[in-house]
């Protein structure tokens, strides 16, 4: 069975947050420590510890996760330009074990990042 994490909790609204896109397979909400001017959390509803830990059943969800993601950067003004991160694991910077997509927008990346 998959940890009870604050993703799950913000699912399940027992916890606030600032949602900006939601359906049936995904949410999206603005993330508290934002690094950039947008900085959205879009996560499966179905709990995934991390991308490394999907499976063959998870391809659809994946695959929308990345289809909602240009949509919810336009629908905050930023169609053309934006950066997807997805963090695996402790030590690439992940601490809330469900896979989420960061969404960042509205200042200018380096690259490399880190």
């Amino acid at each position: 069975m998959t940890e009870e994490t604050i993703f799950n909790k913000i699912i399940q609204r027992e916890i606030p947050a600032d949602i900006v896109y939601e359906d049936e397979l995904c949410l999206a909400f603005r993330d508290i420590s934002a690094q950039a001017p947008l900085h959205v959390l879009l996560i499966p509803k179905k709990p995934i510890v991390m991308l490394s830990q999907a499976d063959s059943s998870d391809q659809s969800t994946l695959g929308h996760l990345l289809q909602v993601a240009p949509k919810i950067a336009a629908q905050e003004g930023y169609a053309d330009c934006f950066r997807l991160v997805v963090n695996n694991g402790a030590e690439a910077g992940q601490t809330v074990f469900h896979l989420h997509l960061h969404i960042l927008a509205g200042r200018e990346f380096k690259w490399p990042p880190g």
